[in-house]
């Protein structure tokens, strides 16, 4: 089956029987707000907005949006993202969400290892995005888009596993994961090619039974089966790719973004590897993509994955 979307995601976080608590890392900021009330409104959270609470009550008198069912916890500076990541260690919140702070504030303070969401300081920490182009009526996750610069082998495997376990909490049994390169020709000059290549046989070798990958493959050759057509490449990824894994952060982080700005999209994010799931987007995003992100969190958080 494929991916759920955010149709979907947003019926079942409206079903859910009680509303999650989440703490808001920085929650003056409006498009927040405004994700945040009609989150509220529908029954899906309970928010701990983190920040300068004359600052937070000032922007949402100026929106004339209410803070009935929202908790602040006035904080400034440094003290903004421990204590978001705080509300969460000690089970006030079940949740995290990045608002009106930087990525490089935030991930000091859920990193930390005495103080942070990693239950197991080994585990590699990445942000998953769940992309949706209605136009071709396809929706794929990318990974990692945030996070890690250069993964090397070790890490851009559990990068892979935790893409994975998000695709299957998405309703994907066996997700084709396509393994992204400028190339679908292994060439010793680019090593993301062989490595590529050598987890392409493992999976075939019945290494990896819960997905089917393939790669090294290019973007189009993974999104469009006319690519494979014309450039003669069969593969049951080829066009039907559910997870695109990268390279590296580079890679991933203008592929997305280009998708944002230049398509017809829907799209909302994650941090995976937390112990708790972490609503993780851009500053710049709109209302809208953070209310899509709050809803794959919620998916994530019923599914019980951590």
């Amino acid at each position: 089956m494929p991916l759920d979307g955010f149709d979907r995601l947003a019926q079942l976080a409206d079903a859910q029987a009680q509303a999650a608590s989440v703490s808001v890392a920085g929650g003056d900021d409006p498009t927040v707000l405004e994700a945040l009330r009609a989150a509220t409104d529908r029954g899906w959270v309970r928010p701990i907005l983190v920040g300068p609470a004359p600052r937070i009550e000032s922007l949402a008198a100026a929106l004339a949006l209410s803070l009935d069912g929202f908790t602040i916890h006035h904080a400034q500076g440094d003290a903004v993202a421990d204590a978001a990541v705080a509300a969460v260690r000690a089970g006030r919140a079940r949740m995290l969400m990045k608002g009106q702070i930087s990525t490089p504030a935030l991930m000091a303070a859920v990193l930390s290892p005495t103080t942070g969401l990693r239950s197991d300081q080994k585990r590699v920490v990445c942000q998953v995005v769940l992309m949706e182009i209605p136009r071709d009526d396809r929706r794929f996750l990318l990974a990692d888009t945030g996070i890690c610069i250069h993964p090397d082998r070790r890490k851009r495997l559990e990068i892979l596993r935790q893409a994975v376990d998000v695709a299957h909490a998405l309703g994907a049994s066996r997700p084709k994961v396509a393994l992204l390169a400028a190339t679908e020709t292994v060439k010793v000059e680019m090593p993301e090619t062989l490595e590529a290549a050598e987890l392409s046989r493992r999976n075939r070798a019945g290494e990896f039974d819960d997905c089917v990958i393939e790669g090294p493959l290019s973007f189009d050759l993974a999104y469009a089966v006319e690519a494979g057509a014309r450039k003669r490449v069969e593969g049951s990824v080829v066009g039907a790719a559910e997870i695109l894994l990268f390279p590296n952060l580079l890679s991933a982080n203008l592929t997305v973004k280009a998708i944002m700005y230049t398509a017809e999209c829907r799209f909302g994010g994650i941090l995976s590897g937390t112990s708790a799931p972490v609503v993780f987007m851009s500053r710049a995003d709109t209302a809208a993509t953070r209310l899509h992100s709050l809803a794959l969190a919620l998916r994530i958080l019923d599914h019980g994955q951590t």
